[in-house]
């Protein structure tokens, strides 16, 4: 079965563009011109990826990754002509998986959704649960699943990656540059503030206190790393 994408793009030209590109690689392809056709669309059609650019009518692109991330953890590549840096901050605070800023190449669209694809279809293990603790925390690896006193912690599909790889190598210190190699998958064409606010956005759901941290540690001048208890 194909894959489905939701495209929530108002200027028809650039969403005829992606329909095109991303039906020629296969994908079932959903259009969206405003945010509450998008929030609608999301919960008839239940997309495997949302394209979803900012600046759209109604409701803009924040708002709608704000409520998608309410219900769902679909992969969301936030579409935005904005160059400043507040911007791209807020779509990943606010769940966004990924962003491109427009003009792009469709290559360098086409390699994001893939690899976004590729993440979010990965099977749940039928074997015996891999599962990794440190103090209240556990972490199902096989379930994607992350529990802190017995309590459910909802994490984005890019947070748990990024938790996973680091907790699957503890106390072992990664660059900004090699997260963004290791856990987004490809040639990642953003900056390294994506990992900063990724980690941001962890800490204030495993740890206490996000601002003392316990588990994703700062090595200063260097990166991050996952300290096992």
């Amino acid at each position: 079965m194909a894959r489905k994408v939701l495209v929530v793009e108002d200027e028809r030209a650039i969403s005829d563009i992606l329909v095109f590109n991303l039906k020629k690689e296969g994908y079932e392809v959903s259009t969206a011109y405003d945010g509450d056709e998008a929030l609608q669309k999301v919960y008839k059609i239940e997309p495997d990826l949302i394209l979803l650019d900012v600046m759209i009518p109604k409701v803009d692109g924040f708002k709608v990754c704000k409520k998608v991330r309410e219900s769902f953890d679909t992969p969301i590549l936030m579409l935005t002509a904005k160059e400043e840096e507040v911007d791209k901050v807020l779509g990943l605070e606010l769940g966004a998986d990924d962003y491109i800023t427009k003009p792009f190449s469709m290559r360098e669209l086409m390699a994001r959704v893939k690899a976004n694809m590729r993440r979010a279809s990965i099977p749940v293990e039928t074997k015996k649960s891999n599962i990794i603790e440190s103090d209240n925390l556990r972490i199902d690896l096989n379930k994607y699943e992350v529990t802190k006193r017995d309590k459910v912690i909802e994490l984005t599909l890019r947070e748990f990656d990024l938790l996973k790889y680091l907790a699957t190598q503890a106390n072992q210190v990664f660059t900004r540059e090699q997260l963004l190699e290791e856990v987004w998958g490809f040639e990642y064409f953003g900056d390294i503030r994506t990992v900063d606010v990724t980690v941001r956005r962890l800490r204030e759901k495993i740890e206490d206190n996000s601002s003392n941290p316990k588990y994703i540690l700062t090595k200063r001048g260097v990166g991050y790393y996952f300290r096992r208890a």
